[in-house]
């Protein structure tokens, strides 16, 4: 029982779970995390169509959401959970690989430090994939360091495995492997300029006797200083002389795998980030407070990565290339087409965690441990925040479920809704699909749904008047704050209700309108 409680991983996981946890059903599902609940809640066969049309680059999440909605269903706890868990998991690989790199304290430090995030929280509480990418970018990161010190092939197979589930989990994170590769081409140069074994001057120094508490096998400060190659542990004779052949080999079966599912989203990237701003200079500058939620967390951050790069020397050099060639690599091909989306990078802040790690490492644990406080402190309005709403910023709230609470409570036998608009990303009919679920009235213009065509939206009938003329009462849910709902709706749909129907009465819900229309 001892050991648990010793295991650098523990607290850092525990507490990632626990500060995530608080709250986690609180938030409405936002449009994100609708679409995650449109596509895992279709048939397996309505849901392989949907890729070849739409998303193909988030199928395999939205796959294995399907099966654990089958299994657990379909509440915002439930969508989440995943997420809180695959979160908590890269708090204890953030740990394991800062102490195997910098030292057992420092990894303590970066893991908690990471766990009190308010981004962290942001995406744990999040039914989409990127608490995942965060997992497997550490996971491959730490198999690749563990592959370097002793290879083998079940040791570079484990690698692969965790590429593999990288890309799988989001394309963009395979930037990652841009680090991965100058870590091997250090080793190989390192290997090829080594004629003997590295001889350690200072025993005292490198071995588990040190002054930092580090457990044994973990470098002592003298060698974390030194380094290996690209800052990797110097394991005395071990360095492969040919790295890069074991990694290229390793990429192959990752690159087999992923190949259909890059050709599949390549081909759907301009109706995917048809949102998407080009990047700007600006936006760099504002990447640290984006990726922690918060201005003040994002800006404390920063600066105690910066000087954990500082303080660690090649030690740090690992976590510091996994943070700043994957920002550069998006920033670059956002300056050229739609990429740049900041929540794509959130796998590099684990990496920064880690780099503060090395910085509070040179305090006494308990000043350590007051400036990871001063983190949560600081982002404890945040915190609060996103357990109100998903959205960004805070106050752009869409209130689905407050929308849907009116039709709920005023619908009658025979009533229908209709929507408007039907196009874009609001999905103001999936939100209030989710809430409402068998209770909610007929869409009566609704004529091919999303199901059929392979994504989120739905097809509607030609002939509005047509379609209403059986009906008495029309519940009419429009996107923003509306004085007169019907005349914000446009085109055929908006004259059929505007001439055959009188609004009755009308509800402002944040960022919806919902009213009622009768004959």
């Amino acid at each position: 029982m001892l050991g648990w409680l010793r295991a650098v991983w523990l607290w850092p996981a525990a507490a990632a779970l626990a500060v995530t946890g608080v709250g986690i059903g609180s938030a409405q599902p936002w449009r994100d995390e609708l679409a995650t609940w449109s596509a895992a809640t279709r048939p397996l066969g309505d849901l392989t169509r949907m890729a070849g049309t739409i998303d193909a680059a988030t199928w395999p999440y939205y796959l294995s959401m399907h099966g654990w909605v089958a299994l657990c269903g379909d509440s915002p706890a439930a969508l989440r959970l995943p997420s809180a868990l695959a979160m908590a998991g890269t708090a204890g690989l953030t740990a394991t690989l800062g102490a195997r790199l910098l030292g057992r304290r420092a990894g303590l430090a970066g893991g908690l430090l990471f766990a009190v995030l308010p981004g962290t929280s942001r995406y744990a509480q999040e039914a989409r994939p990127y608490a995942f990418v965060a997992l497997f970018a550490v996971l491959a990161t730490l198999l690749l360091v563990r592959a370097l010190e002793r290879p083998g092939w079940r040791r570079w197979a484990g690698y692969a495995a965790a590429v593999a589930a990288l890309g799988l989990a989001h394309l963009v994170a395979l930037t990652l492997l841009a680090a991965h590769a100058a870590v091997v081409l250090a080793a190989d140069r390192s290997a090829r300029n080594a004629t003997r074994p590295t001889v350690n001057r200072d025993a005292s120094d490198t071995t588990s006797g040190t002054t930092d508490g580090d457990p044994p096998g973990v470098p002592g400060p003298a060698a974390r200083r030194a380094g290996g190659p690209a800052g990797l542990p110097r394991l005395a004779g071990r360095w492969p002389r040919r790295a890069s052949w074991g990694w290229l080999l390793a990429l192959l079966p990752a690159t087999v795998v992923l190949t259909p599912l890059v050709l599949l989203a390549a081909g759907q990237r301009g109706r995917q980030l048809d949102w998407v701003d080009p990047a700007r200079p600006a936006d760099l500058a504002a990447l640290p407070g984006a990726l922690a939620q918060s201005g003040a967390v994002g800006g404390l951050l920063l600066g105690l990565a910066a000087l954990g790069v500082a303080r660690s020397g090649r030690a740090g050099l690992l976590p510091a290339a996994c943070l700043v060639l994957p920002v550069t690599l998006v920033f670059l091909a956002g300056l050229a087409g739609p990429l740049w989306v900041p929540r794509y990078l959130f796998f590099a802040v684990p990496f920064a965690c880690l780099l503060a790690g090395a910085a509070l490492a040179t305090v006494a644990l308990p000043a350590a441990l007051a400036v990871v406080l001063l983190a949560g402190l600081l982002g404890l309005p945040d915190q609060v925040a996103l357990r109100r709403s998903h959205e960004w910023p805070r106050g752009a709230l869409v209130d689905y479920r407050g929308a849907a609470r009116v039709v709920d409570a005023g619908r009658r036998p025979g009533d229908v809704i209709v929507f408007s608009p039907r196009d874009g990303w609001l999905f103001t009919d999936l939100g209030i699909g989710y809430h409402l679920g068998d209770r909610q009235p007929p869409d009566a213009l609704a004529v091919r749904g999303r199901d059929a065509r392979g994504d989120y939206w739905t097809d509607e009938c030609p002939a509005p008047a047509a379609c209403l003329a059986g009906a008495r009462r029309v519940w009419l849910v429009v996107a923003g704050r509306q004085a007169d709902p019907a005349d914000a709706v446009p085109g055929a749909k908006g004259t059929a209700l505007r001439d055959g129907f009188a609004v009755e009465r009308v509800w402002q819900r944040p960022g919806l309108t919902v009213a009622l229309l009768t004959r």
